[in-house]
């Protein structure tokens, strides 16, 4: 059994064993359900992958932003365990439990905002976004919603049309979901305005004026959906002014402001949730991801009389809020307390960050670095004046970290993008260990 301390050892990434199983997937599963990596995992704890193989890998992806807490904390595979010998299921619409009103209440008692709460559980992140946009549209008796460009929000037909990158999430999904509209996000690194902060006095903002005026009346939007930190669209951190704008522009027009927190939630840029470091508190959030270390479970949570706005049977489902996730969730928030992630994830990150800089000094196709807390982007281009995107090299780049052990994901617009989402439970010798991988994958790609 691992104990989470393993170091990276590659010793064959082509064995017989991953052929066979790679076979078994190409006869059986929908190409649309791509692997990005020719691995077969066996075995996970901590921030450690084991595969079929045996060969052992760190893990910077942390299953797409899910294991903050780690693979298997000891904490929640036991509350698991007691969950699953009582009842695996009843639908809490039909017969509530213990376990899904104590996640409730636990919420309501960590989430920004001192006011009453209530919160309600589905399975995914998409899911939680189609209800939160119900649940603004049922409070407000309006239908537009706003999102951002370079937003992700999911992948069903509402959630693929709040998300902004068209290839692979929406090419060919067509007709999308109606009164939806999409505005610039603070991208200063990309600015859509050509413009450079902090010069530019946050033109942006000012930006959305014209927005109600050439696009929609703010009179018609229910709601604005924002990432604190964008993260399939790049791991993009906006000025400290831009939230704080945001909340105010919706003050004013009557408009909800919804935090999705999906990616950036639960101890990863150092808060509990990111939303904190802009010093507002939304109307509503949308988490899920990291709430329990794998299980699938997500939730809608915010303010009590918005929530309070469906009618008694117009939102929920039959899985929704399954005891055995709301069980692994309750362990897991206790295991971040507990294990103080959130100065840990300040740690990581300016570690990393650190070396990232040194790299950068090395490498003039590292373009930009964005961070917070352990929310780390790296942004790779052909060259700092014209900002090409270097998506060719970012894969190369994935590709000879792979071969030393580490596990990396592209993300971003342009594809040209690393996020990094270790396991916050790293230990100081893996991720030292890791960050010189990094780099030596960057002086073989870059040739320097």
């Amino acid at each position: 059994m691992l104990s989470g301390k393993e170091m990276p050892k590659v010793v064959n990434l082509h064995g017989e064993n991953t052929k066979r199983l790679l076979a078994r997937k190409e006869k059986s599963i929908a190409r649309g359900i791509p692997t990005v990596f020719p691995l077969c995992i066996d075995e996970a704890k901590g921030a450690v992958l084991k595969d079929i193989e045996g060969n052992i890998f760190i893990d910077f992806y942390g299953g797409i932003g899910v294991l903050n807490a780690g693979h298997r904390p000891d904490a929640v595979v036991d509350a698991i365990r007691k969950q699953v010998d009582k009842y695996l299921h009843t639908s809490f619409p039909i017969i509530n439990y213990e376990p899904y009103v104590a996640l409730g209440e636990k919420l309501a008692s960590i989430t920004p905002g001192d006011y009453a709460k209530k919160a309600m559980f589905v399975n995914s992140g998409a899911e939680a976004v189609e209800n939160v946009v119900k649940i603004a549209r049922a409070y407000t008796k309006k239908t537009g919603i706003v999102s951002f460009e370079g937003g992700f929000h999911g992948r069903t037909l509402l959630t693929m049309t709040l998300t902004s990158k068209v290839k692979p999430y929406k090419f060919g999904f067509g007709p999308f979901a109606p009164e939806i509209y999409k505005i610039p996000y603070a991208y200063c690194y990309r600015c859509a305005y050509n413009c450079t902060y902090p010069d530019c006095n946050m033109y942006c903002l000012d930006q959305i004026k014209r927005f109600f005026v050439a696009e929609v009346d703010p009179e018609n939007i229910a709601a604005m959906v924002v990432e604190p930190v964008q993260g399939e669209g790049g791991f993009v951190v906006p000025p400290k002014e831009f939230l704080p704008g945001l909340k105010n522009i919706c003050e004013q027009n009557g408009i909800l402001f919804i935090a999705d927190e999906i990616q950036s939630g639960f101890a990863r840029t150092g808060k509990m949730f990111a939303i904190e470091h802009s010093g507002i508190t939304p109307d509503l959030m949308t988490t899920a991801k990291s709430i329990a270390a794998g299980m699938p479970i997500s939730a809608v949570s915010g303010k009590a009389e918005i929530m309070d706005a469906p009618a008694p049977a117009h939102i929920g489902g039959t899985y929704g809020g399954n005891p055995v996730a709301c069980a692994a969730s309750l362990a897991t928030i206790e295991f971040i307390e507990k294990e103080g992630l959130c100065d840990r994830a300040v740690t990581i990150g300016k570690f990393v960050v650190d070396r990232l800089k040194g790299m950068q000094q090395k490498h003039s196709e590292i373009g930009d670095i964005r961070a917070l807390g352990a929310m780390v982007g790296i942004e790779f281009v052909k060259d700092r004046g014209s900002k090409e995107p270097a998506k060719d090299e970012t894969i190369m780049v994935r590709d000879e970290c792979l071969k030393r052990g580490l596990i990396v994901l592209p993300c971003g617009m342009f594809g040209n993008a690393i996020r990094m989402l270790m396991p916050l439970v790293i230990t100081d010798e893996q991720l030292s260990h890791c960050m010189s991988i990094l780099e030596e994958a960057c002086d073989t790609v870059f040739k320097r």
